[in-house]
């Protein structure tokens, strides 16, 4: 009933984070090792254009980041296993505030490589053996020449870039560490403490006024702050804006999605390919309205499973040997390697006391691709450790077999690799289950992770277009601006047959992401992409496997719908989106027919 304290978690059950540094003392040791190194930076400008000086800050810069990198997981993860704890909060501080100062001390190096003639960069390029490591690179800066300002303009930004991500920062803190959920009561009627990690399993349960108190004191809590939670994030948008603007681009959406060259048409196509499949989610509105035999529809009954089985307890060690067997497709030397992970330390198993809520995958390129969980024993929990598992295999492959500078994957092609575990796992469980109604259970899973990774990420998408739309025209938006958008797209999404409870007005303040703007979509571009990936590898397609461990391997080394394409998807056609309403629509039909 009570929640753990961090101390009170088992050592096997925590990520070994002293992999990275035992203590503050070594942490601070690199810590002054890097502003020292950081000081040779400046030696470097105006002198670019000759090859060999080029190549020498390259591998400088390499060093420092890799450097800043480790410092920077370290002290976030140290926070986020108690965001309670001044002393690594600090430490987080300490580090932010100073890579602030060093992306200010490197902001000439973009502004530099373009000032220099394009010929004779080229020529300098094909002369030097070791630039040609970086000739992507040099291709992606070329194309941000429009849109990339002068030396002192560029130092100027980098400095403020800790000021402008607060927003982010103030968000995080109120909803880890400072907003307290109240007191619910349980199925048994015991009076048990509501936490953002034990909500998933509360709005789930069988027993309807359960279901519904937590919904309404888990809003309840976030209403209570509105106007500043409206403030909070219209600051972020506007930060987003004024960066668009500052660096000469249309607008907000052509700003995070050019960089990574994803036409605009990708993210309007998946809006208007939802759009126009809502029929599909309205008729599962329905249907479930039907089997769960309500009088009416509310938005706390979305989340029920239609089948009254007992209720799941999954030990650890017993979902990763069920995602392991998922995972088979996917060939032994991936499952050596997934299996390496789990036991030699990745990974942070259980909610504490002030933990960071929900789960994420994170390290860097020297350190062990963390992950950090809340797992609670049930399904859902199994499922996330899949996803996340899947971003660290990602992680892993792409650092095993690119070179530093290739090793991050792109947002665009962040979600792939950890949905394609999840479809897997879902689809082997529904396969391999004899007792019809524990089949239909998991139908109804995979409904619910279509309609949360595609409908709803593509809602969310639609959001942030309209709200970062009207920012972008200079227009305010109060909290009754963003509830009153928010209603209209929930109305919209879910139809006539749901009742829109006002709660879920405030809903816009509990999601995270909205601090990472444009990034939403790319959940259900990467669920279709995903889709397509595991079609072709359970039909054994040619080379299906070996294509799809390759993008793993490939890191950012081409554009990330360049990447896809090579693997046999095209995210530029609305096929893959059309293929996962056309699997959501075969799942419909199985719980018709129950």
């Amino acid at each position: 009933m009570e929640i753990k304290k961090r101390e009170d978690i088992n050592a096997k059950d925590k990520w070994k984070i002293e992999k990275i540094y035992k203590d503050l003392e070594e942490w601070e040791k690199d810590f002054d090792l890097l502003k020292k190194m950081a000081n040779e930076i400046p030696s470097f400008m105006e002198k670019l254009s000759e090859g060999d000086k080029l190549l020498e800050y390259l591998k400088l810069d390499e060093k420092i980041s890799r450097l800043a990198e480790n410092l920077l997981v370290y002290a976030f993860l140290k926070s986020d296993e108690d965001t309670a704890n001044t002393t690594y909060q600090s430490y987080k501080n300490k580090i932010q505030t100073y890579l602030a100062e060093l992306m200010a001390k490197g902001a000439f190096f973009i502004p530099e490589i373009l000032s220099i003639d394009e010929e004779k960069l080229n020529s300098e390029i094909e002369k030097n053996q070791g630039l040609q490591l970086y000739k992507f690179m040099f291709e992606e800066i070329l194309k941000r020449k429009p849109h990339t300002l002068s030396s002192e303009m560029e130092e100027l930004l980098a400095s403020v870039s800790d000021c402008l991500s607060a927003p982010s920062n103030i968000y995080n803190m109120f909803s880890n560490a400072d907003l307290k959920l109240p007191k619910i009561k349980n199925e048994e009627k015991e009076e048990v403490e509501l936490t953002e990690g034990n909500y998933s399993i509360y709005i789930k349960s069988k027993d309807r006024e359960v279901r519904e108190n937590a919904y309404k004191a888990l809003f309840g809590a976030y209403n209570v702050f509105r106007n500043t939670m409206a403030t909070t994030l219209t600051s972020s948008i506007k930060n987003f804006s004024f960066n668009a603007k500052t660096r000469k681009y249309e607008n907000s959406m052509e700003a995070s999605l050019k960089p990574n060259n994803i036409p605009i048409q990708v993210y309007e196509n998946a809006i208007e390919t939802i759009n126009n499949n809502l029929d599909s989610l309205h008729r599962y509105v329905r249907i479930k309205k039907k089997l769960l035999k309500l009088d009416t529809m509310h938005m706390y009954d979305l989340y029920v499973p239609l089948i009254d089985l007992p209720k799941d307890h999954i030990e650890f060690d017993d979902a990763v040997k069920l995602v392991s067997d998922a995972l088979a497709p996917l060939g032994e030397n991936y499952l050596q390697e997934f299996n390496k992970g789990v036991q030699n330390g990745w990974i942070d198993k259980y909610e504490n006391k002030n933990k960071r809520s929900g789960a994420y995958s994170w390290g860097s390129y020297d350190t062990m691709p963390y992950v950090l969980l809340n797992y609670n024993y049930t399904l859902n929990d199994v499922s996330t450790f899949a996803h996340e598992m899947g971003h660290s295999m990602h992680s892993y492959y792409s650092r095993k077999n690119q070179p530093y500078v290739y090793a991050n994957y792109t947002l665009f092609c962040a979600e792939v690799a950890s949905t394609v575990n999840e479809c897997l796992l879902i689809n082997y469980l529904i396969n391999k289950e004899k007792d019809k109604n524990k089949k239909l259970f998991l139908v109804n899973q995979q409904l619910e992770q279509i309609r949360t990774t595609v409908f709803r990420q593509i809602m969310f998408a639609e959001f942030e277009k309209i709200t970062h739309e009207k920012i972008d025209e200079g227009m305010p938006l109060t909290a009754d601006d963003l509830c009153a958008i928010y209603r209209k797209l929930n109305i919209k999404y879910f139809g006539e047959d749901m009742i829109m409870d006002e709660e879920i007005d405030i809903e816009w303040a509990r999601i995270p992401h909205f601090y990472r703007d444009f990034y939403v979509y790319q959940y259900a571009t990467g669920y279709s992409a995903a889709n397509a990936f595991v079609n072709k590898i359970n039909v054994c397609e040619e080379k299906a496997l070996e294509k799809y461990l390759s993008f793993l391997k490939s890191g950012g080394s081409d554009y990330p719908i360049n990447l896809l394409q090579k693997a046999g998807v095209d995210m530029t056609s609305p096929k893959p989106i059309e293929d996962t309403i056309k699997r959501f629509n075969e799942l419909l039909d199985i719980l018709e027919e129950y």
